[in-house]
């Protein structure tokens, strides 16, 4: 069969297909730029360092970094403060020292970026930024996610426990205790599961119903979804505010 544009452009870069549509659809939504650092940041090893003796400073060091939407944003927000200080003329190593962040990790993502640029550039996708003072410059960045993972959507269904579940399959999921998220929103993305004795979602952001309504109306077709959850009430809702409004 034919292979669609999207489709090419998509086999050119070596990720995951979520990920590779997330940027392939990030001009359009005014953050290739930042895509691109989320996509390298993602691609990269675990930036988070954990001594046993500095447990706490650890974790009040990533607060510091913490973004209120989730944690693709908060990623984004190390990478800045990274390069930060790269173009400061600062020790780039006292940084991440002072800070718990893994050296090694963001001189990887680093790399890992100025290679996938030179992709999406030799395939045609610009390199554009939405204003930072804009309202819309995290809304842009988290639209772009779920267009590139919305099938890895899942939704609230016991606050107190912080249970979710996934949207299409109806299955039980947590919030991985290690999230940025410091309240449990109605809908997340998450760009993997972890499984111990439970299973987690990791590195999870906030989404709106309508957004999914929006970039995947075939793939949240309401006809479609598990009656297991709530989701499928939620979505009606957002669908009925949509129309009334």
């Amino acid at each position: 069969g034919n292979i669609t544009e999207l489709g090419h452009q998509a086999c050119r870069l070596p990720m995951e297909p979520q990920m590779a549509k997330m940027l392939i659809e990030s001009p359009k939504h005014r953050c290739s730029n930042e895509a691109l650092s989320i996509a390298a940041m993602l691609c990269s090893l675990p930036v988070w360092l954990r001594p046993n003796d500095a447990f706490r400073a650890a974790n009040e060091a990533k607060a510091r970094f913490a973004h209120m939407d989730g944690d693709h944003l908060t990623l984004l927000n190390v990478f800045h403060a990274y390069k930060q200080q790269l173009q400061d003329g600062n020790e780039p190593a006292k940084f991440c020292a002072e800070n718990f962040i893994s050296i090694r990790a963001m001189r990887s993502a680093e790399a890992a970026r100025e290679h996938l640029k030179k992709i999406m550039e030799s395939i045609g996708l610009q390199m554009v930024s939405t204003e930072f003072q804009d309202k819309e410059y995290y809304p842009n960045i988290r639209r772009c996610l779920t267009s590139g993972y919305f099938m890895q959507v899942a939704c609230l269904e016991n606050e107190k426990k912080g249970a979710y579940t996934t949207i299409r399959e109806g299955q039980e999921i947590l919030m991985h205790p290690s999230t940025s998220l410091g309240h449990k929103p109605e809908f997340v993305l998450f760009h993997e599961m972890a499984i111990s004795s439970k299973l987690f979602l990791k590195t999870a952001t906030q989404v709106k119903p309508e957004w999914l309504l929006d970039i995947a109306p075939q793939y949240f077709d309401l006809q479609r979804l598990s009656s297991k959850g709530s989701a499928k009430e939620k979505l009606e809702k957002a669908m009925s505010r949509r129309q009334e409004s």
